[in-house]
């Protein structure tokens, strides 16, 4: 079964997905450092807390640490670490952008993708997320917490070594997606839809995946 195929069973499921949010590259950043241990749910909450504060490098400059700890403290651990690091991030967009990141987008890719790993937190799938989800390129971006989802199909190989196991997802996506921002989208929310709901890291539910009859991992382990 092709990528593609798999894709359209996944949305079978989970139906089409939803745009994706936030899409200005600052609120991107600060939604990945809102919450930890990181997770959507944390994210999402802290996030949504720092909205009463500002989501701009401005007001988040302006904020007293102690007002976004504070903020903060619903999301995870560490809330007085967490804000310090949204200090930076403001601060480094203001000296380097003059308070504008989407100034970062019309650079070349991997320029870009660079000025995006600047920020704590922000690595490889950060970035290229980052250039997804603002529709900056066609960038084949891979969800951090569902690259297993690509290997256990056997569209991608699993190494010892993160980063050259998020490169050969990614290059499984750009392979069968090339140039296109909505498939790449809809690619990198359908796959972490599944890493989230039957195709976890640990305990996955393989009985009531509607791709098993394809997946590598479900027929070893089945055997």
């Amino acid at each position: 079964m092709t990528l593609a195929k798999v894709l359209d069973r996944l949305e079978e499921l989970y139906g089409p997905p939803k745009p994706p949010h936030p899409t200005d590259p600052f609120e991107l950043v600060l939604h990945r450092n809102a919450g930890y241990p990181q997770s959507d749910a944390r994210c999402n909450k802290g996030f949504e807390s720092l909205k009463k504060i500002g989501l701009t490098p401005r007001r988040i400059l302006a904020a007293a640490d102690a007002e976004l700890a504070a903020a903060l403290r619903g999301s995870g651990m560490n809330p007085e670490l967490r804000a310090r690091r949204l200090k930076e991030c403001a601060a480094l967009v203001e000296a380097e952008f003059e308070g504008d990141l989407r100034a970062a987008l019309k650079l070349p890719v991997d320029q870009a993708r660079k000025v995006f790993k600047k920020f704590p937190t922000i690595g490889d799938s950060g970035a290229d997320k980052i250039l997804l989800f603002t529709r900056t390129a066609p960038v084949a971006a891979v969800p951090s917490t569902s690259v297993h989802v690509l290997t256990r199909l056997g569209f991608a190989k699993e190494s010892p070594n993160y980063a050259a196991t998020y490169k050969s997802a990614q290059q499984a996506l750009h392979t069968a997606f090339p140039g296109s921002i909505p498939a790449q989208l809809r690619a990198y929310l359908l796959i972490e839809a599944h890493g989230k709901s039957l195709c976890k890291s640990t305990n996955p539910r393989c009985p009531e995946c509607p791709v098993r009859a394809s997946c590598v991992y479900f027929k070893q382990v089945a055997r």
